[in-house]
């Protein structure tokens, strides 16, 4: 008898990719229609949620037996479908530590453990190489620069933990690295932009959830002409599909990148 799931709805993008590159996304039913990566999954796969709503008989309407969610964002989805009677599992991870828990989780939850492992050993490889050439580019500098990442304008909004900790292992100091801690991206507002000027950021990233970055709108607030990023020019995007959910691609692609924009300074 199979006791393995084998119809999967996933909730959010991170789990929608792990899948995939565990080799198992014959399992996935239904996705979120703010699934990312890969991006061949929104072309194969039936979309029955958003990320924080949901009609719950969507998802009943694919049979699963096990969704995918992701955090109290989640939280009222979740409940509703345990009082339905499906079983539901909720990733809760905010770290680069987590991320590759949660894909070993997840090759335990599916069957896919030895692929797991090898993911996330790949990964680790990924994270080391990134961080000596962080490590490197702190040499040259003399110094880590100091990046200012900003998640959302209206209020501003700065980075969660697993960007902050990025942004370490590339060579660089997140100069909000005290909020990155907590969860909820109310308690990393910051109340007046002005506050950024005196931290003095080398490197300026936005990565504004679910919309295009806008520089202008960074580089003409009051008083920012006098930060370094700014008068140097030294303001980039990085794509929020790329960096703001906690999976794969974050190391992967956002690693990278975050280094790209740090490779600016040499």
């Amino acid at each position: 008898m199979a006791r393995l799931p084998e119809r999967i709805v996933c909730l959010s993008t991170e789990t929608v990719e792990a899948l995939y590159l565990l080799g198992a996304e014959d399992r996935i039913v239904g996705i979120s229609g703010f699934t990312t990566h890969p991006p061949r999954a929104r072309k194969e796969k039936p979309k029955v949620s958003g990320f924080s709503s949901a009609k719950v008989e969507r998802i009943l309407a694919v049979e699963p037996d096990l969704v995918l969610a992701f955090s109290d964002l989640q939280g009222d989805i979740a409940r509703d479908l345990i009082k339905a009677g499906v079983a539901v599992y909720v990733f809760n991870h905010r770290s680069v530590e987590g991320i590759l828990a949660m894909v070993e989780t997840l090759g335990r939850l599916v069957g896919r453990e030895a692929a797991a492992l090898d993911l996330v050993a790949d990964l680790e490889r990924t994270i080391a190489t990134a961080r000596a050439e962080g490590e490197a580019r702190a040499a040259r500098l003399g110094r880590r620069p100091r990046v200012y990442f900003e998640e959302w304008n209206e209020p501003l909004i700065t980075g969660i933990r697993w960007v902050s900790e990025l942004i370490g292992i590339a060579g660089g100091e997140d100069c909000f690295g005290e909020l990155s801690i907590h969860h909820s991206a109310k308690e990393r507002i910051l109340a007046d932009p002005a506050v950024v000027i005196p931290r003095a950021p080398d490197i300026i990233i936005g990565s504004w959830c679910g919309k295009h970055f806008q520089p202008t709108h960074v580089t003409s607030r009051p008083g920012w002409d006098t930060i370094p990023a700014v008068r140097d020019e030294r303001v980039f995007e990085i794509k929020s599909a790329t960096l703001l959910a906690p999976g794969v691609a974050a190391i992967r692609e956002g690693l990278p990148a975050i280094g790209r924009c740090l490779d600016s300074l040499l």
